[in-house]
């Protein structure tokens, strides 16, 4: 097992290593094997790269996130995000047109609106992600419940997870609550975990999934 000196050099390793990451701006401690990232980074996908990669060491139990996202000087105003968020999801193909409503306060955007499918919600939190000055998202946007047989549900995620080449679908078991979806078992690697979610969502009739799959350490 892996001292947590050791995973601490081997965190920062990770960060350096990952181009959409300004690791000199993030600070690692380890904690019983829990990294604490701290620091600022520039844009929320910036963060979100940081946690991951830091999830991507062998022997990390757990990531917390206490990374700001500062912005370089004073950044956009509200009204100049709306606008960039309108613009990003218009040209967003997968998200329903004219359907989500934005919200700016203090950079932080607000997603209202219903769609079609689970995957919809989350390309328009995407899309809005990587506008300058965005600092959060709430995406409250809601997928409406297509009417599909629970057994369905089951079968079209079990036949995605067979097909995602970084997924063991053996190891995973799916629930299904009418249109709510839970997945459980055991993956090797955080993009596994990831990997069966992305299927889970992707399936007709699917409007929640509550991920608790366990990444082995």
């Amino acid at each position: 097992m892996k001292t947590d000196t050791e995973l601490q050099r081997e965190v920062l390793d990770e960060l350096a290593w990952e181009p959409n990451v300004d690791a000199a701006e993030i600070g690692v401690s380890v904690e019983d094997g829990v990294v604490i990232l701290n620091g600022t980074v520039k844009t929320l996908p910036e963060k979100w790269s940081a946690e991951r990669a830091a999830q991507r060491v062998e022997g990390v139990r757990a990531v917390t996130d206490e990374l700001e996202v500062k912005l370089p000087g004073e950044g956009q105003g509200d009204a100049e995000i709306a606008r960039e968020a309108g613009i990003a999801l218009d040209w967003n193909t997968v998200v329903p047109r004219n359907r989500i409503k934005i919200l700016v306060s203090q950079g932080r955007v607000t997603l209202e609106g219903e769609v079609d499918h689970p995957f919809q919600k989350d390309a328009a939190e995407g899309a809005v992600l990587n506008v300058p000055g965005v600092k959060g998202v709430n995406n409250m946007i809601t997928a409406k419940a297509l009417v599909c047989e629970a057994a369905d549900i089951k079968y079209r995620i079990f036949k995605a997870l067979e097909r995602a080449a970084e997924t063991e679908a053996r190891d995973i078991t799916v629930e299904t609550l009418g249109s709510r979806v839970i997945l459980r078992g055991n993956a090797k690697t955080w993009a596994e975990r990831e990997a069966a979610e992305r299927a889970a969502r992707s399936a007709s009739g699917v409007t929640e999934v509550q991920n608790e799959i366990q990444v082995a350490a």
